[in-house]
């Protein structure tokens, strides 16, 4: 896979931690950058740990499923990006209150909730020939950029950009898939 497709990858597998992060400076006002690199760098961390914990998953049963790789990672890419463009017009639920102090744990599991699909992409990155910490750090260092520039920007801009860079996300997800099946067939 080329730098370039992991590079589209990694900020593919951040739009929905940029989409929460909007919702979140929405909900604060004035956010201090400080905040929102804690945020960022909380993000990332976890999304940067969990396709490393997908691939190796992946690479377990990867003998298993050598001749369907291909078919493995457009499925699973595919199906995420469908998904992610599916619930990019889905309406917002607003569930959390509107103070600027939210507590460690929450923070943690919206991040980890937003991450699943990096576990899966890092399960798909297993029957393709990727260096998985490349692979991982780009999309760390994608989600804590995006998260800190969604944390800063969401009082100004609200929740429909969030929307839209889910839905071009999922696109990107779609994409790379294919590609890979492309790559692999053709």
């Amino acid at each position: 896979m080329s730098i370039f497709a992991l590079i589209l990858l990694a900020f593919a597998m951040s739009t929905d931690a940029f989409a929460a992060a909007i919702g979140k400076g929405v909900k604060i006002k004035n956010p201090r950058f400080s905040f929102a690199i804690k945020v960022g760098f909380t993000f990332g961390l976890i999304e940067a740990t969990t396709p490393i914990v997908g691939w190796i998953i992946g690479r377990a049963a990867s003998s298993y499923v050598e001749a369907w790789d291909h078919w493995i990672a457009l499925i699973i890419l595919t199906g995420l990006g469908v998904y992610m463009v599916f619930e990019s017009f889905q309406p917002a639920i607003d569930d959390e209150s509107k103070t600027q102090k939210q507590s460690f744990i929450l923070l943690c599991v919206t991040a980890f909730g937003t991450s699943i699909d990096a576990m899966a992409v890092g399960a798909s990155l297993a029957f393709v020939d990727v260096n998985i910490m490349t692979a991982s750090g780009l999309i760390g260092l994608a989600t804590f950029l995006m998260v800190t520039i969604g944390i800063m920007l969401g009082s100004l801009m609200g929740s429909l950009i969030g929307k839209r860079a889910e839905t071009f996300g999922g696109v990107i997800l779609i994409s790379v898939g294919m590609w890979i099946f492309a790559t692999h067939t053709l």
